[in-house]
Order: C-alpha cells, then structure tokens, then sequence
C-alpha cells in the first residue's frame, strides 16, 4: 500500500507533457471491472429461468433499492438522473474499496474528486438554468445586491467542497493504512489490517459513497424549487 502517486510513462502532446500515472491505472482499472460486473449481470438478467437465481435476485434487489434513494431525494426529477446517480455511486464505491486490493484507490487523487464533484456543479447550473431562465442572476443579488459577492463564491464553494470531502476523507484511509504497513512490526501486519481494511475502505467508503451522491441528488433537485 502506497499513498503516493507515481508517474509510469510520460509523453507530450501539443506541447503539454502527460503522464500514465497511478490514478489513470487504477481508475481504467476500476472502470474495467464495473463495466464486466454490467455486462455480467445483464446477461444473467436476460437468461430465462422457471425462477429467479440468485444474480437475479441481488441485481434486482439493489436496482430497486438504488431506485429508491434517488426517487426519494428528487421525486419528480428522479427520472432524468437515475442512470447517472446509480453509475456514480457504483464508479466512487468500487474505487473507494480498491484499497482492500493493493491499488490506491482513485478518490484518494484530487482530480479525481474534482472532475466528479464540477460534473455536479453542471448539473446544477443546468437545473438552475432550466427552471429560472435569466432570471435566476437576479438571485444571486438576494436577499441584497450587497450579498452578490457571496453568492457567487458559494456557488463555486460547491464542488470545491464535494471533492474536498471525498478526497480527504479516502486519502486519510489510505495514508492510515500506508503507515501501518510503513511502521509497526510484521506480527501487527497479521490479521488487524483486516479490520483496518474493513473501515477505512469498506464501511468510510460506503458512507463517502452515500454522502456524495446525496449532495448530488440534494443540490440538484433544491435548484427546481
């Protein structure tokens, strides 16, 4: 486990150099997997069975459940964003667990939480647009002109804070765990980094998971009122 990110290939283009480094590794990585989990269930899904099994019944059962904390948080709206709502929560989930595999997980890089949290920022902007038109500069002036300043930088104090959350929380776990490996003894490396590894990457990425995409689903939806 290493918490720094290391650079494996360089190369230019139109003049900027660019780098395969850890967080494009592991995200393709991640990506990968998500995308053969889709495919696998799909065709698990179109086989004709006299009843369900099992990879039926599980998809099945957290599509619905899945459904319901969008449907429950946009009502009306839900529709539109259900798809990316859902494939947001499964792409930071399986990055937030890629810990427990040796990979550094990709929300531990700024960029990472950044790119994800300004594609919420355009999502609301869009909803904000949509349902006010113009008219939605005249609230940036309320409740006084004087608060205009104010607004404007809360409007972008969003996204800054989204990938903040996300990115410091991920990146504490992965330093902890990096420390631990780094400093203690190997008969401490025998059977507690297993508890380590069951918080830090599985239950807080769990709930970083479900915070996001709340204040995704909460900020957008809020911008339709």
């Amino acid at each position: 486990m290493d918490f720094f990110i290391h650079s494996y290939y360089e190369f230019k283009l139109f003049g900027v150099t660019l780098s395969i480094n850890t967080t494009i590794v592991t995200t393709t990585i991640v990506c990968i997997v998500l995308f053969g989990l889709i495919l696998f269930a799909r065709h698990e899904m179109m086989k004709d069975y006299d009843e369900p099994n099992a990879v039926q019944n599980v998809v099945e059962m957290l599509v619905e459940m899945l459904d319901g904390v969008v449907k429950g948080n946009m009502g009306i709206h839900a529709k539109k964003y259900l798809n990316y709502i859902e494939v947001l929560m499964a792409f930071i989930f399986l990055s937030n667990i890629s810990g427990l595999f040796g990979l550094r997980p990709p929300t531990a890089d700024f960029a990472t939480t950044l790119g994800l949290a300004l594609i919420t920022f355009v999502m609301i902007e869009y909803a904000w647009i949509k349902t006010k038109g113009v008219r939605f500069v005249k609230d940036l002036f309320d409740p006084f002109p004087i608060f205009f300043p104010i607004n404007v930088i809360s409007e972008f104090a969003t996204p800054v804070s989204m990938s903040l959350r996300l990115f410091g929380n991920v990146t504490a776990g992965t330093i902890m765990l990096s420390l631990w490996y780094t400093l203690m003894p190997w008969f401490a490396k025998i059977g507690i980094p297993t508890f380590l590894h069951g918080y830090f990457d599985f239950f807080s990425g769990a709930i970083q998971t479900y915070v996001f995409a709340m204040l995704t689903m909460v900020f957008v939806s809020d911008r339709y009122n």
